[in-house]
């Protein structure tokens, strides 16, 4: 006669390769602990997979283990996914809850392998953008900041969606709001001074991204994070592809050096003869574009074509910029950039050396460009 009991020592193993929580798809409730008294106990249930008896669920689902009391057929569950499952087996077949368990499992071996040193806070800037605003979900901020991990669940949401950006009164607004939520980021206490690393993901018009990029201490080291369109985790660096490479063009040498304009040429072409007609002869206008590629949406996938481009930046435009237009105060930016361009165009200027930066926006109910916001001259710490 076969036991019905599962081995002490498989249950052990079996709560420990599950962290103690439930190994149902989306779940992850913690077993070991009441819900709602908060009394510790176990409150776990080691289910079977294929089933003990051959006439419970799944019982006749592929080859039958030799051993149903193997660990390979046996998940750590809470009671109500475990009645689920049972429920209803034609839902929850064999393949379908060996994938719920290795994938868990390797979850939890990942995060348990990680030292206290890859933690990150996780900051968002949501904006509407064609009138809706993108959710990102908690899955994907997991996947994308490995080997990282999230020292807190809920990160620090700097939420604009209430915020028109068909106005300029908002736009300042939106401006104003980004620079508090910044500040309270960094007061004294909060998590990211403790964890002395931030993974941002940004979705919001380009004004607002490039503001952001300003606002952030040099201080902190700030990883960046771009939505890719094709198949796979959305937020997660690609790690082949194409790669990008980066050329700065003089445009037009103009007659007063305290006058300089940028266009970034990057997912969009932005024609010299688009810009406004303020942009005139006294300007030097300067372009940062692809080299040996015409501009993409899809340009942009690995992470080392964003380091590329913050060097390019950096190295061959702003080092340039400090030495011959000393006396430009500002720096009028026609950006068409993807979010994380958008940000490091404000991130890598350095605090009272570099100009103002005023950023354009492409308006088609205006006429073309727009001069939408004008960064704050407050020195980042």
């Amino acid at each position: 006669m076969r036991r019905r009991d599962v081995p002490e020592k498989t249950r052990v193993l079996l709560a420990v390769r599950s962290g103690g929580r439930c190994e149902f798809a989306g779940c992850n409730k913690y077993t070991f602990e009441h819900p709602l008294t908060l009394r510790d106990g176990n409150y776990s249930e080691c289910a079977h997979i294929v089933a003990f008896s051959e006439q419970g669920p799944r019982g006749h689902d592929g080859d039958r283990p030799e051993d149903v009391h193997c660990i390979e057929n046996l998940m750590h569950l809470c009671f109500d996914c475990h009645k689920t499952i049972d429920d209803h087996p034609t839902d929850y077949t064999r393949a379908i809850l060996e994938t719920y368990k290795s994938e868990h499992e390797a979850r939890i071996q990942h995060v348990t392998d990680l030292g206290p040193d890859m933690r990150t806070t996780v900051v968002q800037l949501k904006a509407l953008i064609g009138g809706d605003a993108v959710d990102i979900p908690l899955t994907h901020v997991y996947d994308a900041v490995k080997p990282r991990y999230p020292s807190n669940k809920h990160g620090h949401l700097i939420d604009l969606t209430a915020i028109s950006i068909d106005d300029d009164r908002f736009m300042e607004l939106a401006a104003m709001t980004i620079t508090q939520e910044v500040d309270k980021l960094y007061a004294p206490g909060m998590d990211v001074t403790k964890s002395r690393h931030i993974s941002l993901f940004a979705l919001a018009p380009i004004p607002f991204l490039v503001h952001l990029g300003r606002r952030l201490s040099n201080k902190i080291t700030v990883d960046l994070f771009q939505r890719h369109r094709d198949i796979g985790s959305p937020w997660t660096w690609r790690t082949s592809g194409k790669p990008a490479n980066y050329v700065v063009n003089l445009l037009q040498r103009g007659n007063d050096p305290a006058s300089v304009a940028l266009i970034a040429s990057l997912s969009g072409v932005i024609l010299r003869v688009n810009l406004p007609s303020a942009i005139d002869d006294a300007f030097t206008i300067y372009e940062i574009t692809l080299k040996d590629e015409i501009p993409n949406v899809d340009f942009l996938r690995r992470r080392e074509d964003l380091d590329r481009f913050r060097e390019t930046y950096r190295e061959k435009f702003l080092a340039p910029l400090r030495r011959d237009h000393a006396t430009a105060k500002g720096l009028h930016v026609f950006p068409a950039v993807p979010a994380p361009v958008a940000i490091s165009l404000g991130h890598d200027l350095l605090p009272k050396i570099d100009p103002t930066l005023l950023i354009y926006d492409a308006d088609r109910a205006r006429g073309g460009f727009t001069l939408r916001l004008r960064t704050n001259d407050h020195d980042r710490e």
